[in-house]
């Protein structure tokens, strides 16, 4: 039994090495935001979709691009703007004269990695032709079914100060991302660093440079690897305990979704991957959890007025519930 379960270890140490290939050919462009480029992995790994969050020049958009660079798959990016329609993202239907039939012109949907810059400023109506395609992998269109490719993620960004112009995702749409990354201002030595880039002119240099790490293949190989890692009885009972708590907390209007706890369980099988490790460890679940629970809670008005924002409540949830050992 014990020979049997050695062959099936996962090949951990190959992934990890992407990993970090991956980390080292972004790195030739961004300085810093170590902690956005890993969760943007393991949302790849996890197969989840990530909502960035950041004000404007902090390289929200720029990390996505060069992520998208490092995956050798078709990618996309969508500027939504207010008089974006369904079409415009899904595509539309297309009159032939010589066949006098209608065809189907795929949008720009149809890709592997999907960047949407704004994604908060377009109306309900637009926002709605995403609901089905970031969880079901498919679109519906005149009664026909279309599959996405796979990997097929969708990496968004939103600007949190600027608000004329804008709309606010509904929850429904927010559920459906497995992160809410927060991006926040370098620091100051990182910032110099910044400023030496840009001074030496390496930023456009280098990002001419970023090569493509990942295949398709390697990706859904990879998937497979963080699926399998081990995750003790224990554990699993701490993520449900951390989740169940947002329900029942006085601080909070609304909890999180059993959705929320399986976006935890696969956000920490691939945090632990990630750091070379075969098995998940309770620093694995606090390392994902603000990210996946933030933009799925929603406060008391009360909380609201006091000026607390959702990760001090989430902070507040993760020391009252005790760590396994």
């Amino acid at each position: 039994m014990d020979i049997e379960q050695l062959e099936q270890r996962p090949d951990v140490a190959k992934l990890s090495e992407a990993v970090t290939q991956v980390k080292a050919e972004i790195g030739k462009v961004i300085v810093g935001q170590e902690a956005m480029i890993e969760l943007l992995i393991a949302a790849i790994l996890a197969d989840g979709h990530v909502l960035i969050e950041g004000v404007p020049g902090v390289a929200k958009t720029l990390t996505a691009k060069l992520l998208a660079r490092c995956i050798d798959v078709p990618f996309s990016r969508i500027q939504f703007t207010p008089d974006l329609m369904p079409s415009d993202i899904l595509g539309t239907s297309v009159f032939n004269p010589q066949t006098g039939t209608f065809s189907f012109r795929r949008g720009p949907i149809f890709s592997n990695v999907v960047l949407i810059d704004e994604i908060n400023r377009s109306p309900a109506k637009t926002q709605a032709a995403l609901f089905e395609v970031m969880e079901e992998k498919q679109i519906t269109y005149d009664g026909t079914m279309y599959a996405m490719d796979a990997p097929f993620l969708v990496l968004a960004t939103q600007n949190p100060v600027e608000q004329e112009g804008t709309y606010r995702l509904p929850e429904a749409q927010l559920d459906r991302f497995m992160f809410k990354v927060e991006v926040k201002y370098p620091s100051l030595e990182e910032e110099i660093k910044i400023l030496q880039f840009s001074h030496a002119g390496k930023t456009t240099h280098f990002t001419d440079e970023v090569k493509p790490v990942l295949t398709a293949q390697q990706i859904q190989e990879f998937r497979l690897v963080a699926e399998s890692l081990h995750i003790e009885e224990k554990v699993l009972r701490y993520i449900a305990e951390l989740v169940y708590e947002t329900r029942n907390n006085k601080s909070l209007f609304l909890g999180a979704s059993p959705r929320a706890s399986v976006a935890v369980l696969k956000a920490s099988k691939a945090m632990a991957v990630i750091s070379g490790r075969e098995f998940v460890t309770p620093d694995d679940v606090i390392k994902v959890l603000h990210s996946v629970l933030r933009h799925r809670i929603i406060l008391t008005p009360e909380k609201e007025m006091e000026g607390s924002t959702p990760d001090d409540v989430i902070e507040t949830i993760v020391k009252k519930i005790e760590v396994p050992r």
